[in-house]
């Protein structure tokens, strides 16, 4: 183990040059004020919210968007977009630690690939631009949708706004590629869903013109998100193209092999410490260390 500095990390993510990434390991802890139900985020916790309680066959439980795609099928597209609704439009969510941390530093811009509200409401006193990803539509070139929020309400920018580029970029950005039920509800959720926006990210029209560009070598910091399923890393690697090299750290305290394989081809960075250890790191509402204990895996070679 060897000791690691995150300063010149948070440094970064403050002034922009580092984008948070954040995925379901973000939310561990958000319980329900009144049921103490934990939230459900990840793959596992989504299936068996989504089917009652129940866990499904093992084919169905390998991730949620299979699951989703059975549940599709057998109840129509409508079910899961309502079960996601009605899960993450509830306000009875305890905050997250680390949702509150991004709040107070507020980065110009911030992934989150989960569905809940808490990065928004982190940014409820603060105009941003919103981006959430949509998919199976038609009249539309995009697989976007693009709302100003201006300290109050969202308003949504029009397909010609968005090809003229008529937008305020000087705002920070909050991209959720997943979806979230705020201003409109919108999720990514199904195999369906996923294939074919995944398919137009890699075409191209899963950003606006001017987020390709200011995304250009970016570094990122992975919070919470497991790389063991293709679907992330497919998702991951179209959405940071063009980003610096390294192309930034990953926080996995106990990485597998095939983590290991990708990051190095991706050239990240697997420092091996918790959501907590990080937390901890930057003294926000946690005992402050001056270093966090990491091993840290080879980066990318030249």
């Amino acid at each position: 183990m060897t000791n690691y500095n995150f300063d010149s990390i948070i440094s970064g993510i403050t002034t922009g040059k580092i984008v948070p990434y954040l995925g379901p390991g973000v939310l561990n802890g958000v319980v329900h004020k009144q049921s103490g139900v934990n939230i459900p985020a990840d793959s596992d916790s989504l299936i068996l919210a989504m089917n009652n309680g129940k866990p499904m066959a093992p084919r169905l439980m390998y991730e949620f968007p299979r699951a989703a795609m059975n549940m599709e099928l057998k109840k129509g597209r409508k079910f899961v977009n309502r079960f996601l609704n009605d899960t993450y439009s509830d306000d009875q969510w305890t905050r997250s630690t680390l949702h509150n941390w991004l709040g107070n530093i507020k980065p110009p811009y911030v992934i989150d690939v989960n569905r809940d509200t808490q990065l928004q409401d982190s940014y409820a006193d603060t105009p941003h631009l919103l981006i959430r990803g949509i998919s199976r539509v038609s009249g539309t070139d995009y697989r976007f949708t693009l709302h100003q929020y201006d300290g109050e309400n969202y308003h949504e920018y029009s397909q010609d706004q968005i090809a003229q580029n008529q937008i305020d970029t000087h705002l920070p950005v909050l991209f959720k590629p997943m979806g979230s039920p705020l201003p409109e509800a919108t999720y990514i959720a199904s195999d369906a869903d996923y294939v074919d926006y995944i398919t137009e990210l890699m075409g191209g029209f899963g950003l606006p013109v001017f987020l390709k560009e200011y995304r250009k070598n970016k570094q990122y910091l992975f919070i919470g998100l497991s790389m063991n399923r293709d679907t992330e890393r497919m998702i991951l690697s179209d959405i940071i193209y063009a980003a610096d090299n390294p192309a930034g750290w990953a926080l996995i305290e106990n990485p597998t092999a095939k983590e290991r394989r990708f990051c190095k081809r991706v050239c990240l960075e697997i420092i091996e410490v918790s959501v907590t250890d990080f937390l901890n790191s930057t003294g926000f509402s946690i005992p402050v260390k001056d270093h966090i204990d990491a091993s840290v895996s080879a980066g990318c070679q030249a």
